[in-house]
């Protein structure tokens, strides 16, 4: 008859159980979930076979990071082989785990079968609910200050990063991209419009809402302009024939006249515009230089913004490298990939992956071909960013290059080189990148020593 021992992971500590008659238990099953919440009756079900408190909340830390990831920490090692019968007698035995990763670890190191269904998972939930009851000296006072210490600092080991690998920071700046973008082509419209009214014949000379706004700035009442203007609209525009035609039309505009107070508030909203443009500037440089820092092959491959807008899709970089290529395909057509099943029409080819350079260069044939080529070097690419130690963008050109020869092969028919030889290459090239590195180091090292050798050598004398 297999005898069924219970580990239970508490915030407090460790605790191993022995469960009477699990044969029977796992036949009544309804009866045992009964049972579960009356303590008496529970009791009579299980028996505490051993119970080692945490010393610290450091090492209560450390174990509950270990478990989480499937791991069995040495104190639980040293723990489970003191309570558990002796190994010759352990094959008989069963031990109940809520994780089926750490029963894994756990029948590996000690060679005790484990087991997470049946009834296992309603005794523990009677564990967990008569906890304080079943450890001498715990309270449930005690037990919840415990699990709330553990839980906050838990929390706070997870939400801890690499400074220089922040995912989180590029989810919020493209989308703060993506806002600037509307709010600066209404607010663009908007002085359009306002501005017209006074000087009309600007909007055809200059389309660009940046450098409209901006000479809306500087100009204020057209009245004002004359040949000392062209210089200073020449800067602003970098066209001297179009600084003449705007002093031109500015003494035969239609506009009608403006008080200076409209005026005033019409260069105020054009003064915050162009503060806004600059800043987008700003915000776009910032994007780049954290997409290069943490997904350096995945912006060499399709560029910073599309691949940000990939990375905020998914959520996170890893989550991005755990989707198949096919996932990633149709990232951000939702909507019309379940308005197609539900229809019974086709699907989309491309989500926003469309926005890349390679879907726009293809061919109309080829767009769904292309779109899903690029999908798996994409996928490849955000796989190996998350998951490699070292950062390099050789992986990425390697990649771009094979979209770019495939491209190529679509338009003449030339067979470009397999993924496996392109990817040796690319190994090859990092290990070389490596070696000059550490080469660089040594040297930098070798000099540090020769200036600390010469300064001890100059106080000596």
């Amino acid at each position: 008859m297999s005898k069924l021992y219970v580990l239970f992971e508490h915030s407090a500590g460790f605790s191993l159980f022995r469960v009477a008659e699990f044969e029977e238990l796992a036949a009544f099953l309804p009866q045992v979930e009964e049972s579960v919440t009356d303590l008496q009756r529970f009791n009579s079900v299980v028996t505490l076979i051993a119970f080692q408190p945490f010393k610290s909340a450091v090492t209560a830390l450390e174990n509950i990071n270990a478990i989480s990831e499937g791991i069995l920490p040495e104190d639980l090692n040293l723990f489970l082989e003191g309570g558990l019968p002796k190994r010759k007698k352990r094959s008989k035995c069963t031990l109940g785990v809520s994780d089926p990763k750490l029963g894994a670890a756990i029948s590996e190191a000690l060679e005790i079968p484990c087991s997470h269904t049946g009834a296992v998972p309603e005794v523990l939930r009677g564990i967990r609910h008569h906890f304080h009851a079943l450890i001498k000296g715990l309270t449930l006072k005690a037990c919840s200050v415990a699990q709330l210490g553990l839980g906050h600092s838990y929390s706070r080991a997870r939400v801890k990063f690499n400074v220089h690998r922040v995912d989180n920071m590029i989810i919020q700046s493209i989308a703060l991209l993506d806002q600037l973008d509307k709010d600066i082509n209404t607010f663009s419209m908007r002085i359009r419009e306002w501005y017209s009214y006074h000087f009309p014949e600007l909007v055809s000379i200059v389309p660009e809402n940046y450098l409209y706004t901006k000479c809306a700035e500087y100009i204020k009442d057209r009245k004002t302009l004359s040949e000392e203007s062209i210089e200073p609209l020449t800067e602003i525009l970098s066209d001297s024939e179009k600084a003449q035609a705007i002093v031109d039309a500015s003494k035969m505009s239609m506009g009608m006249d403006i008080s200076p107070v409209d005026l005033i508030n019409i260069q105020m909203f054009a003064g915050r515009v162009v503060a806004l443009s600059n800043y987008r500037k700003q915000i776009a440089e910032y994007l780049h230089t954290k997409m290069n820092s943490v997904a350096p092959n995945l912006t060499t491959l399709i560029g910073d913004q599309v691949g940000a807008r990939l990375i905020s899709k998914a959520g996170s970089l890893t989550s991005l490298a755990k989707y198949p290529a096919s996932t990633l395909q149709i990232l951000g057509a939702e909507k019309a990939l379940f308005r197609a099943l539900k229809t019974r029409s086709k699907t989309p080819k491309y989500g926003l992956l469309y926005h890349s350079t390679f879907i726009g260069r293809a061919g109309l044939k080829n767009k769904g071909r292309i779109s899903r080529y690029l999908a798996n070097k994409c996928s490849i690419a955000s796989r190996i960013d998350c998951f490699s130690e070292t950062q390099t963008t050789v992986f990425g050109e390697k990649l771009r290059q094979q979209v770019e020869d495939r491209l190529k092969f679509y338009e003449t028919g030339d067979i470009p080189m397999k993924n496996v030889d392109v990817m040796k290459q690319a190994m090859e090239e990092v290990s070389q990148q490596e070696i000059e590195q550490d080469s660089m180091k040594k040297k930098k090292k070798k000099k540090k020593k020769e200036k600390k050798e010469v300064e001890v050598a100059m106080d000596e004398d």
